[in-house]
């Protein structure tokens, strides 16, 4: 378990956030974005492997580990996750960057590439769905539609008492440790448990849910209701610009092949990597990514 060089800082959105940072800061900039239920230790394979080039940036999001926890919903809207990144940038005087997400990392960075594209230089994400394919495929793909049910299940406010009344390491274990091939790495449990058990933070994890507009469908076996399919999955959709690298780890339980589907349309200039492994790629088969990083960079 390598400990990476962290610092605190303060920035214009009101949030303080626990960053990872190391290499010249003359270099080219990489600002990483982990997902949940993670902090900067998802990228820490790649961020020492390219610290001798870059000037490698990797904070705890808003919500996790060593950052700020607001408690209120409102507060983890995109559009509030976005600022801190550019506001983030902007205090480190970093006018363009490449920005590399994960999971809910890499719904920030599509969210930031499309809205600040003047800032993005090149993107990287690694399993995260496009915005668009994620909720046309939870409306027309049943099979990304049932997996993608815990995300109901998480936005339930009765969500805490539950894991509480279960408990931290059976918790861990079945929804979490369970799901990663080959398990998780010696001496990263605890380090999960302990920031999990921070006043406020599992909660705070919770609301990027809660505070989403992705709409999750019922199976059709619910009984439930069929909520109304959002007018723009019919419409042209806005395009990313710069060149992006799409890394798939295919053994995905929780994201479908079905989400590559159609990219080509969204993305001018794209390059996918397709990897065996499941879902937290970065660190389960993190000499492919660096290798797929390293040359799509070159």
């Amino acid at each position: 378990m390598d400990a990476l060089p962290q610092r605190k800082i303060a920035l214009s959105t009101g949030i303080t956030l626990n960053i990872a940072e190391a290499g010249d800061a003359q270099n080219p900039p990489i600002i990483f974005l982990h997902g949940f239920p993670e902090s900067h230790r998802t990228w820490r394979h790649q961020f020492n492997e390219f610290s001798n080039k870059y000037h490698v940036i990797a904070p705890d999001q808003r919500g996790f580990a060593g950052s700020d926890k607001p408690q209120n919903a409102a507060q983890y809207k995109v559009q509030h996750l976005v600022g801190d990144i550019i506001a983030l940038a902007d205090a480190l005087g970093l006018d363009k960057f490449i920005l590399c997400g994960h999971d809910w990392g890499g719904a920030v960075a599509w969210a930031a590439t499309l809205t600040c594209p003047d800032r993005v230089e090149k993107l990287v994400i690694a399993n995260a769905p496009h915005p668009f394919t994620y909720q046309k495929s939870l409306f027309d793909d049943l099979e990304q539609r049932a997996a993608a049910q815990y995300i109901t299940a998480f936005r339930n406010p009765q969500f805490e008492k539950y894991v509480a009344q279960k408990g931290w390491e059976a918790y861990f274990q079945e929804n979490f440790a369970d799901h990663v091939e080959g398990g998780v790495p010696d001496g990263e449990r605890e380090i999960y448990l302990s920031q999990w058990r921070q006043q406020g933070c599992f909660t705070a994890m919770m609301n990027w849910y809660r505070a989403s507009k992705i709409i999750v469908p019922p199976m059709p076996d619910s009984g439930e209701p069929m909520p109304e399919r959002p007018a723009y999955l019919d419409a042209p959709f806005m395009k990313v610009a710069m060149p992006t690298l799409l890394i798939w780890a295919m053994d995905d339980h929780a994201l479908k092949p079905s989400l590559l589907h159609g990219l080509d349309e969204l993305i001018d200039d794209l390059t996918l990597v397709k990897l065996s492994g499941g879902h937290f790629v970065p660190w389960e088969n993190h000499d492919a990514v660096t290798r797929a990083m390293q040359d799509w960079l070159k």
